[in-house]
């Protein structure tokens, strides 16, 4: 089975063609690689692709800029396999990553998104575990006895909404659930997770396999961090735990909906914000902050 394998570019283009190794260093050559720039601007980086002989990579660059939503559309658009990755253009996948998503493809046919194992690694490339990894990879995952983990429904959505523990650039999508599913509007900082929970109120599924196979680039002045520190991060995310609670009782999912009523995970990021929130000096971002932790 093909995979294909978009990288909507914005950003280092040297970070960019680590990237592009990566992906020619599989194991497996059964892949398709589009990078789909969104009018950076740096001349050079449509010569180095030129300059690559391999006809497994395919270089476009959008006509004017669409931003990062519309670009990971462009990238659903132009799918033609069953299942697709949407690659963020500084990280890393390992020489393993097909074959291990391949693999868990086979093994849960009916999966609508996969979870490889990731390690996280900085902006030089360093591994390293942050606080908010320890609590994703150590608390929040399934545990596995290193096979694969099947949720569905409101177990995907009362374990995402508990807290987000996946890694949106190592993902695999089945594509026709892209295809019918879109981003919603009005979410960017969290228009990830909320795309993955529509997903499992739609009844599908999600696959997670331990097997490390991707290395995630947190980088220290992230753009999430940047949307903490002027009060929008913590705003749009108590505004979603409410839309979510509000689906999931729709539903009839009690679970989801007090989980995301509650939502601790979430209280405790904000908890462990509030001294650089502080020290940042942002009345604006303060008040979002005290209001993300003790509102109801």
């Amino acid at each position: 089975m093909t995979l294909e394998i978009f990288c909507p570019f914005w950003g280092d283009p040297d970070l960019l063609f680590e990237t592009v190794a990566s992906v020619r260093a599989q194991r497996n050559d059964d892949w398709r690689l589009i990078v789909i720039d969104d009018c950076y601007p740096d001349e050079t980086v449509a010569g180095r692709f030129a300059a690559i002989e391999d006809d497994r990579i395919t270089y476009v660059r959008n006509e004017k800029n669409l931003g990062i939503t519309e670009n990971y559309r462009e990238a659903i658009r132009r799918a033609t396999t069953p299942y697709i990755a949407i690659l963020g253009c500084d990280d890393l996948l390992h020489p393993n990553y097909v074959d291990v998503v391949t693999r868990t493809i086979a093994e849960a046919p009916g999966a609508d998104v996969i979870q490889p194992g990731v390690i996280v690694i900085d902006e030089h490339g360093t591994t390293v575990t942050p606080l908010v990894d320890r609590v994703k990879q150590g608390m929040l995952a399934p545990k596995s006895d290193g096979r694969s983990v099947m949720l569905t429904g409101p177990d995907m959505a009362t374990s995402l909404i508990r807290g987000d523990w996946l890694y949106w650039p190592s993902l695999v999508f089945r594509t026709q659930t892209l295809q019918r599913i879109d981003f919603r509007e009005g979410l960017p900082i969290i228009q990830d997770l909320a795309l993955l929970m529509d997903i499992a109120f739609d009844g599908g599924s999600l696959a997670f396999t331990p097997e490390v196979a991707f290395s995630y680039r947190r980088h220290g002045a992230s753009a999430s961090q940047k949307t903490i520190m002027d009060g929008r991060r913590f705003r749009d995310e108590r505004a979603y735990y409410r839309t979510a609670r509000t689906l999931a009782l729709a539903k009839g999912w009690k679970k989801t909906a007090r989980v995301a009523a509650v939502r601790l995970m979430s209280r405790l990021h904000a908890v462990t914000e509030l001294p650089g929130v502080i020290r940042h000096g942002n009345s604006t971002a303060l008040k979002s902050t005290l209001a993300h932790i003790f509102a109801g």
